[in-house]
């Protein structure tokens, strides 16, 4: 039996479930947990992470599972947990409010203190249980904060004062700027003054896939605005998901995308693999891949739309994420466990290969290791020789024999969305993928969806109870426009139309969008962080719906991006789809009305900004800008050069 058990024990929330035997008495987020902060005169301690987070597990081991940390902060602090995937509306305001305090970004964990009212007056992310290099430990630290509370210390309480009042400005933009199709040569010339020409990527160490960057260059590529743009567009675009995958960062093995590499070579992966990530770089892959018939991207997003499939789909959902860590053969949970190998014990498995040393030296495997003293498989080019597919098998069959990292099985709409989208992407080229993007969005509806309330997230078996936020809106509206472009089913056409008057309902305000609206106001980002801004995404979403249904919605879009415009014109490169999204505004959508025979047929239309709407009277295509057509045609090798011609001109 566990030693302690504390209250998280009765939470549905994977993360909060992997901390109910801390000996800290935890409390969820609850108005229990502060009353007891005032009634007591208790300082409050907010601990916020995720079940895949490495961090947050060392942070657990370290500090949380100290008995003597623990027993000071049962004393004299209220202590929460929050789950930031079930409650982004509480992250999110605390990240805010540590880049107020410490003026750069924060992550996970995220250690909050607040006085005994819920006013927050310091924020750190990962605290080690000691001092060292000029950071205060926990220890320390929980000290000085429980002693200058007990004591009243009026300069603490006047900071927190302080501090709140700069947590609400009423922020509006400076100024409305114009936007022009120069927005894309000034975007590609940020792309390049910040891409690392060695491995692709727009940094020099960690880097991240940054797939809407990508996804822009991807699109400006297209419009063929000026050859010097085309081509470092495209010189930027290959070279980086060239290089994602030659291994590290893509999982030759099990298939699927890595949160991020810690190196410019993309070889040492932060071995978490997320819902999102996988459902943006399958879209991204098996768009490029089809329209310049890369068949090396387009079998990069099969294989990991295969992987989520087989690991992290239950009932046609799919989960949240798998852990960075995972246990060894004594039981110790260390980073990449699972996904890394030894020489001997591989040298030894590939006995009966005759090119043995050629095979290893292919996979740079070595007795030195490239990471921690074990092997990363990788890949120095694309050109996989014939023996890989029997090689793939022996490794596949050496992690058979461990244990695999957690899951967290949590279903989260807008990334179930996300995933799906890429699903539908995929179909385009692949048509098998079809019926599993078909049958996920059905049962993310009938989950999620309930009496045309939107629901956030939830477990497999369990009921929702928390209310969605703008970016499950936007993504999941987003997925219906595509899942009608693939079907012509007019019913995911009424759902979306109907999410889209719920979210403008909820979080539109003359041009500004919140991300959320209840216990937390908060402002929706447009720069492109963790995944694709939900404003960005919603403005894509409407300009379709102005396409296919009203022109109201175009004009929620327009005001919208005149809100955000000076940010826009500033830095593109923070904005990436937006920017796109402006472009799309500016040059229009080319709408084709033809038969679902016909669909198929239109994937390598060079105009980037295409909607797809069912013509029933016969299998012409019909092109058409919002409010008039303009040209019609049943040769479908006429149709690329009318578009271009007529939307950019």
């Amino acid at each position: 039996m566990p030693k302690y058990t504390n209250a998280l024990v009765n939470e549905d929330s994977p993360y909060l479930q992997q901390h109910k035997h801390n000996p800290v008495n935890w409390l969820p987020w609850c108005d229990e947990a502060f009353e007891r902060a005032k009634l007591e005169s208790k300082a409050i301690f907010i601990s916020i992470g995720y079940s895949s987070c490495h961090w947050c597990h060392v942070m657990e081991h370290k500090v949380f599972e100290d008995e003597i940390i623990a027993e000071h902060l049962n004393q004299h602090f209220i202590c929460i947990k929050v789950d930031k995937e079930e409650r982004p509306d509480i992250d999110k305001y605390y990240q805010d409010v540590h880049l107020l305090l410490n003026r750069r970004a924060g992550g996970w964990p995220t250690s909050i203190f607040c006085t005994p009212q819920n006013k927050p007056f310091f924020a750190g992310t990962y605290i080690p249980p000691e001092s060292q290099d000029r950071q205060l430990g926990f220890n320390e630290l929980v000290t000085i904060i429980s002693t200058k509370i007990s004591e009243n210390d009026q300069k603490l309480f006047d900071n927190a004062d302080e501090i709140q009042g700069f947590l609400k400005p009423d922020e509006r933009p400076t100024q409305a700027s114009e936007i022009t199709i120069e927005l894309t040569s000034k975007f590609i010339k940020q792309a390049v003054q910040n891409f690392e020409f060695d491995f692709g990527g727009f940094s020099s160490n960690t880097k991240f896939p940054h797939t809407s960057t990508l996804q822009a260059l991807f699109n400006f590529s297209r419009l063929s605005l000026s050859k010097d743009d085309t081509k470092e567009s495209q010189d930027m675009l290959f070279q980086t998901m060239d290089n994602m995958v030659l291994g590290g960062m893509y999982d030759h093995v099990d298939g699927g995308f890595c949160r991020y590499s810690v190196d410019k070579e993309w070889l040492i992966p932060h071995f978490e693999k997320m819902c999102y990530d996988n459902g943006l770089l399958i879209s991204l892959y098996a768009e490029v891949g089809s329209y310049h018939d890369k068949e090396l991207y387009t079998n990069i997003a099969k294989q990991s739309a295969d992987f989520m499939m087989s690991k992290m789909m239950k009932e046609n959902l799919f989960y949240s994420a798998s852990d960075a860590d995972s246990e060894d053969a004594q039981g110790k949970k260390e980073e990449g466990t699972y996904f890394v190998y030894d020489y001997k014990e591989l040298y030894n498995k590939l006995s009966h290969f005759k090119n043995r040393d050629e095979i290893l030296t292919s996979l740079n495997i070595t007795q030195d290791g490239n990471f921690e003293g074990k092997n990363i498989i990788r890949f120095n080019h694309h050109d996989k020789k014939e023996w890989f597919k029997e090689v793939k098998v022996i490794l596949s069959d050496i992690r058979a024999t461990r244990n695999y990292p957690f899951i967290d099985k949590k279903v989260q709409t807008s990334w179930n969305a996300m995933l799906i989208k890429g699903f539908f992407d995929l179909s385009k080229s692949e048509p098998s993928y079809l019926t599993q993007a078909i049958n996920s969005l059905e049962a993310l509806l009938q989950k999620m969806y309930h009496d045309r309330i939107l629901h956030h997230t939830t477990l497999i078996g369990k009921e929702p109870k928390e209310g969605a936020y703008l970016e499950d809106y936007a993504y999941l509206g987003s997925t219906l426009v595509s899942a009608y472009a693939l079907t012509y089913d007019k019913k995911y056409l009424q759902i979306a139309q109907e999410i889209s008057n719920k979210a403008l309902e909820l979080f539109y305000d003359s041009g500004r969008w919140y991300f959320s609206r209840g216990e937390f106001e908060t402002d929706a980002e447009i720069g492109d962080g963790t995944y694709t801004s939900s404003i960005s995404i919603m403005i894509d979403f409407l300009l379709s719906l102005g396409a296919l249904i009203d022109d109201k919605y175009h004009t929620f879009a327009f005001k919208s991006l005149e809100y955000y415009s000076y940010k826009i014109v500033k830095s593109p490169l923070r904005t990436p789809h937006m920017s796109s999204m402006a472009i799309r505004y500016l040059l229009g959508d080319c709408i084709i009305k033809t038969s679902k025979e016909n669909c198929s047929q239109l994937n390598a239309i060079d105009y980037p900004y295409v909607i797809k709407q069912e013509n029933l009277q016969d299998n012409t295509f019909m092109l058409c800008k919002i409010g008039s057509c303009f040209a019609q045609s049943n040769k479908i090798e006429e149709i690329d050069n009318l578009v271009s011609t007529s939307m950019l001109t």
